[in-house]
């Protein structure tokens, strides 16, 4: 009976199992050859550069409530209404009434705690350099950040005349901007406090 029919498996002479040995090694340390060729593949494409702090500080615009930080520049309710025709009132109307499109603007004093509350910058927002640093950063939506700081703050002044909240005369500035008292100040809750408790 030979080797294959009695189930053995021949495994060769010492030397054959040397010489597969010496295969299994090679193939082996071709594919960790390989993977490591892998991993070391070409360095991605250079794109961009590091922002300098000049490129930076044209993002860094945030005005907090207080105003800090707010642009030396100034803008009244009259120039306002004509920047506001130009590059506003085709999305928020006419008196910032709204449109389809765009949102509501004036109204809804006193309309936040009823069954059918307005959300508008009259009614809603606690701070106008909130409203200054939204215009300045965002709007018009077809071309964020283009709007010269006296044009966003006449746009301010503009808009805040509708629910009479600056008059009609108004010139806002970085000084009297902060100063402006919105209806819904006191809406808000002071989270603040909260974060400090233990």
């Amino acid at each position: 009976m030979s080797r294959a029919q009695s189930g053995e498996v021949d495994t060769g002479s010492p030397q054959d199992c040397a010489a597969n040995k010496r295969v299994y090694r090679v193939i082996i340390a071709a594919v960790l050859l390989a993977a490591g060729a892998a991993s070391a593949a070409p360095a991605l494409p250079k794109l961009g550069r590091p922002a300098n702090p000049s490129d930076v500080a044209k993002f860094d615009i945030s005005i907090p409530p207080d105003g800090t930080g707010l642009p030396a520049g100034s803008g009244s309710v009259t120039q306002g209404a004509e920047v506001y025709a130009a590059k506003c009132v085709v999305c928020h109307g006419a008196n910032g009434a709204g449109t389809p499109s765009g949102d509501r603007l004036s109204g809804g004093i006193g309309t936040l705690n009823t069954a059918n509350p307005i959300k508008t910058v009259s009614s809603f927002w606690p701070y106008a350099t909130t409203l200054f640093d939204y215009i300045r950063r965002a709007m018009p939506i077809t071309n964020p950040q283009s709007l010269e700081n006296d044009e966003a703050y006449a746009v301010t002044a503009y808009i805040l005349s509708f629910d009479n909240i600056v008059p009609k005369d108004a010139v806002l500035d970085a000084t009297s901007l902060p100063k402006v008292q919105m209806p819904n100040r006191n809406g808000f809750v002071n989270w603040e406090p909260r974060l400090l408790k233990p």
